[in-house]
């Protein structure tokens, strides 16, 4: 079985990765010149880091990733703590895998560096593709073409494979933009800043924070407000000031974080509903491709490392005269688990911003019951999901 694999984000190299482990013939092809990452935090749950152990990646994860004691919600103004949650030790022990903080470019390069030489292929953007009975032909800008028995669109928010299968899409606007920012740990080390993922919630507004890198060297934020901005892009810049004033009135540490940067970047947040399939022919979709989600339970890349090892299991003992049944069976398994996490994110963005009041102190009453529940009662459907257990079961 030969495999194409468009985008070589973290999605498309953990798909390279698993499928090549199943035994498949695999060749990635990323747009980009050279793999860069951009944007800077990210969170890896157990269910994605017992994935990415399988694959011989536990020494590198635990050498660049950091391990977050908790979670902790505190509250806007006077930083009073709504709920912790406990991470390290707890993930390991119920979970049997780490829940990490990673900067994006440490988890790109380890992943990439797992991946064997001949097999990924740089400067090469998707135009086109041409479904035939028996194989896909794809096109690149540079002329160059490629066929494989499966194409597999890893190629993310505005997939070119999803638009070439499914057609133009409608995403929504959420009504909310995000800022973001990286500072050397220690110009913010006077703060005392937990090494939790750290996450407060507001009026309108909320406002997340992690170490990252090796030996926790930078400190990340994300802050999400209202906004009419309305691109959609990692790379758009932001001003400081303009982050600064959206969180007037929030609690001095907020407020000194966001100050600590000289740059800041922005997107617009765009909501999409669950499409109705992920599959043409022998075309199929990961990740943000397939599902995007808003950003409100860190599960975008998760999902599409669950996704990688998942199709992996279902083309491992097909041949090409199987590749209907298989990528049918990969959605039907994927689908509904990653629907339920596009809702939960957007739920989520309704939770995080309620105005103070009634129903706001009623959120805040039941959040801190939540958290004094063990922590498999909470996320024991999220983080103890193993999706290659499950369906080695079926």
């Amino acid at each position: 079985m030969r495999i194409i694999v468009i985008g070589a984000g973290i999605g498309g190299l953990a798909a390279a990765l698993t499928l090549r482990r199943a035994g498949l013939d695999v060749q990635a092809f990323e747009q980009a010149a050279e793999l860069r990452e951009v944007g800077a935090g990210i969170q890896i749950s157990p269910n994605a880091s017992r994935i990415l152990n399988r694959l011989g990646l536990e020494e590198p994860m635990r050498r660049f990733g950091v391990r977050p004691r908790s979670i902790l919600i505190r509250r806007w103004d006077d930083g009073r703590e709504l709920a912790r949650q406990p991470l390290a030790g707890v993930c390991e022990r119920d979970f049997g895998a780490p829940y990490y903080n990673f900067h994006r470019a440490d988890l790109l390069d380890l992943l990439s560096a797992a991946v064997p030489d001949g097999v990924l292929h740089l400067d090469h953007r998707c135009v086109g593709l041409k479904q035939h009975p028996d194989r896909v032909e794809v096109q690149f800008h540079n002329g160059a073409t490629a066929d494989a028995d499966v194409v597999v669109g890893a190629d993310g928010i505005h997939s070119t494979v999803r638009n070439a299968i499914m057609g133009p899409e409608s995403p929504r606007f959420s009504g909310h933009v995000a800022y973001r920012g990286l500072v050397p740990a220690d110009r913010v080390a006077h703060l005392g800043v937990e090494l939790a993922a750290n996450v407060w919630w507001g009026p309108g507004h909320h406002f997340v924070h992690y170490y990252v890198g090796a030996g926790a060297r930078y400190h990340n934020w994300v802050a999400v407000t209202p906004g009419e901005w309305r691109v959609e892009s990692w790379t758009a810049k932001g001003e400081v000031a303009e982050a600064l004033k959206e969180f007037e009135g929030w609690h001095p540490q907020v407020r000194a974080i966001i100050g600590s940067v000289e740059t800041t970047n922005r997107w617009a947040l765009y909501d999409r509903d669950p499409l109705p399939r992920w599959t043409v022919g022998r075309v199929t979709l990961i990740g943000d491709a397939a599902h995007p989600m808003l950003p409100y339970m860190a599960q975008g890349a998760v999902q599409s490392i669950e996704d990688a090892a998942v199709l992996a299991k279902c083309l491992e003992h097909a041949d090409e005269h199987d590749v209907a049944a298989a990528l049918s069976r990969y959605e039907q398994t994927r689908k509904p688990r990653a629907s339920q996490c596009q809702e939960g994110s957007r739920r989520n963005g309704i939770i995080n911003h309620l105005a103070d009041g009634e129903e706001q102190r009623k959120r805040d009453a039941n959040l801190a019951s939540a958290a004094t529940a063990p922590l498999p009662q909470n996320r024991a459907w999220l983080y103890g999901h193993d999706v290659e257990a499950e369906f080695e079961h079926k």
